[in-house]
C-alpha cells in the first residue's frame, strides 16, 4: 500500500488580483517562484504522460500504485498552480505568451524524446527537489511567511507533497529502466534542459512586466551576472567594454540572500549527491515544516491559508 494521499486544495486566488511580486521583502524569490508555476504546469503535465505511458510495463503492483498516488498529486498540484498563472495572465495578459512558450518546450520533449530518457528527466528533477526544498521550507519565515498567503500556502502545500513522494519517481524508473548509470549521465543533459527553459521565463518576465511590478531584474535570480555587477559597480570604467554592457533591466538582487551561503552550499552538495547510483531519497529526513503541515492537515486545520489560519488557531490559543 502506497503511503502518499491524494489532497485536493483551493487557495483563493480569484477572490482577489494577485500580485506579480506577492513577497515585497524579496521581490527575487517573488519572481523565482512565480517562474516555478508556470514550469510546474508543463513538467506536470509530462510527468503525467510519461508516467501512464509507462504503467503498462510496470511489474511490481505496490510500485504501480505508488505511480498512480504519485502522477495523482502531481496532477492537482498542477491543478493549484493553474489558478495562480491564470490570476497572473489576468493581470497581465501578455504572459500567456510566456506560459505558451514553456508548456511547448516540454511538449516537444514528451513527443520526441524516448520514455527512457523522460523517466529518467522525472526522477533526477524529482531528486534535486528533498535538499532544495528542505531548504525553502527551513526558511520559510523569511521566503513565504510575509508574503500573499494564497501564494506562500500554495507552494508550502506543494513543498511538502514533494517531500512525501520524493522517492516515487526513482522507484518507477528503477522498476523500467534499472539503470542507475544512465541515469546520472543524462542529469547533465537534464539540468541544461531546464535550466534553458528558466532562463526563458525570467527573460520573457523582464520582457513583459513593468520594471515598477517586477521590482527586480528577473534573471537575476540565477546569478551568472551578479560577479558582472560587483566589478563594474567597483570599477566603473569596464562598462565601456562590451563584456560588461550588462542590460538595464532593473536591480540584481541575489537569490535567497537571506540564506546563509554555507546553507546554500549544503543544498548544492546535496543536488549532486542526488544523482549519484544509490543514493535514496526515502532515506532523507522531512523537514520539520514539513512534519508540522501533515500533522496540521490531519487534524482538520485550514491549511490551504496557512499563515493566516495559523495565526488565528495560535492566537485562540493564547486568548
Amino acid at each position: 500500500m502506497t503511503d502518499l494521499q491524494v489532497r485536493k486544495m483551493r487557495f483563493g486566488f480569484a477572490d482577489s488580483p494577485v500580485p506579480f511580486i506577492w513577497n515585497q521583502s524579496d521581490p527575487a524569490f517573488s519572481c523565482a517562484a512565480n517562474m516555478l508555476s508556470f514550469l510546474f504546469l508543463a513538467i506536470e503535465k509530462m510527468i503525467s504522460a510519461t508516467v501512464h505511458e509507462a504503467m503498462p510495463l510496470i511489474a511490481d503492483p505496490q510500485v504501480a500504485e505508488e505511480a498512480l498516488a504519485f502522477v495523482r498529486q502531481e496532477g492537482q498540484h498542477s491543478m493549484a498552480h493553474r489558478q495562480h498563472a491564470k490570476e497572473l495572465i489576468k493581470a497581465y495578459p501578455a504572459l500567456q505568451e510566456t506560459l505558451n512558450e514553456v508548456m511547448s518546450v516540454y511538449d516537444d520533449l514528451t513527443a520526441t524524446a524516448p520514455l527512457k530518457y523522460r523517466l529518467a528527466y522525472i526522477a533526477d528533477l524529482e531528486a534535486t527537489f528533498t535538499p532544495t526544498f528542505t531548504m525553502m521550507l527551513n526558511n520559510a519565515d523569511t521566503l513565504f511567511a510575509p508574503g500573499d498567503d494564497r501564494v506562500a500556502s500554495l507552494f508550502v502545500w506543494h513543498f511538502v507533497e514533494e517531500m512525501e513522494h520524493r522517492s516515487s519517481a526513482l522507484m518507477i524508473y528503477d522498476s523500467i529502466v534499472a539503470n542507475p548509470w544512465y541515469r546520472m549521465r543524462m542529469a547533465p543533459s537534464v539540468f541544461q534542459h531546464g535550466g534553458a527553459v528558466m532562463v526563458k521565463a525570467a527573460s520573457s518576465f523582464n520582457k513583459l512586466i513593468p520594471l515598477e511590478e517586477r521590482n527586480v531584474d528577473a534573471t537575476s535570480i540565477f546569478g551568472s551576472e551578479l560577479w558582472k555587477v560587483w566589478l563594474t559597480r567597483k570599477f566603473s570604467f569596464l562598462r565601456k567594454y562590451r563584456f560588461f554592457a550588462l542590460p538595464d533591466d532593473g536591480p540584481i538582487q541575489r537569490l535567497y540572500s537571506q540564506i546563509p551561503l554555507r546553507e546554500q552550499a549544503a543544498v548544492a552538495f546535496g543536488v549532486m549527491r542526488s544523482q549519484v547510483p544509490g543514493h535514496n531519497p526515502a532515506k532523507q529526513e522531512m523537514p520539520r515544516l514539513a512534519k508540522e503541515w501533515l500533522a496540521r492537515y490531519d487534524a482538520g486545520h485550514d491549511v490551504s491559508r496557512w499563515y493566516t489560519s495559523g495565526n488565528q488557531r495560535r492566537q485562540g490559543q493564547h486568548d
